[in-house]
């Protein structure tokens, strides 16, 4: 829950709407819509093929997609922003005043696709998964407690992450804050693979038997 949201997903979601009036979007507001579709098109893959491919799988593809995303972020903010002096809220509003207009716009465009790329991957693996997760592998005597800790750790990091968020990017600059968001993925590709175990198939006494090492 922690990781879920450490990956950056409330910052890129915040910055949708900018990063498409970057791209010279006639309606930048078409940016809620095109981040819903690709939101519910890839749930809705990552619901079909969760049985067969297994959550581990899933779960890694789907950081690996938010590393190299979020990499791409932290890229476009440091090839877009101003000079020493300008705000780093500025850097995504305001691109670099010597690159020509065509090369700003490619820019932005490589902010939308990264955009895309992410909510995509997120949508597939550390959206869903998580919390599919919480309901497999707590044995039924400590489920509600468990459950409670859970939920209450994944909102109290989306509020740290979303209250923080603005002063980290004053002292990281923006792409020093999604270039950490993107190591934050990689710890959580990391996570998955040495801590999280594979219910895919399982009942609760076989993930119990894994937890207590049988």
């Amino acid at each position: 829950m922690a990781f879920q949201q450490l990956s950056g997903v409330n910052a890129v979601m915040f910055y949708a709407e900018t990063i498409f009036e970057e791209a010279k979007f006639k309606d930048s507001s078409l940016a809620s819509v095109v981040v819903g579709v690709i939101q519910v098109l890839f749930t809705a893959v990552a619901a079909l093929i969760m049985d067969r491919a297994g959550r581990r799988l899933l779960l890694v593809l789907s950081g690996v997609a938010m590393v190299f995303s979020t990499s791409a972020f932290g890229t476009y903010f440091k090839l877009t922003q101003g000079g020493p002096g300008n705000s780093s809220h500025m850097a995504l509003s305001a691109p670099v005043s010597a690159e020509p207009v065509d090369a700003s716009v490619g820019l932005a465009w490589l902010a939308v696709g990264s955009m895309c790329l992410f909510i995509a991957g997120f949508a597939v693996g550390w959206g869903p998964i998580p919390w599919l997760l919480m309901s497999e592998i707590f044995p039924l005597h400590v489920k509600g407690v468990a459950t409670g800790i859970c939920v209450l750790t994944n909102w109290l990091m989306a509020f740290l992450v979303t209250k923080e968020f603005s002063s980290l990017m004053e002292v990281l600059r923006p792409y020093g804050a999604f270039w950490l968001a993107s190591a934050f993925c990689i710890f959580s590709v990391l996570f998955t693979l040495f801590c999280v175990p594979e219910t895919k198939g399982k009942t609760l006494e076989q993930i119990t038997a894994h937890f207590e090492g049988r």
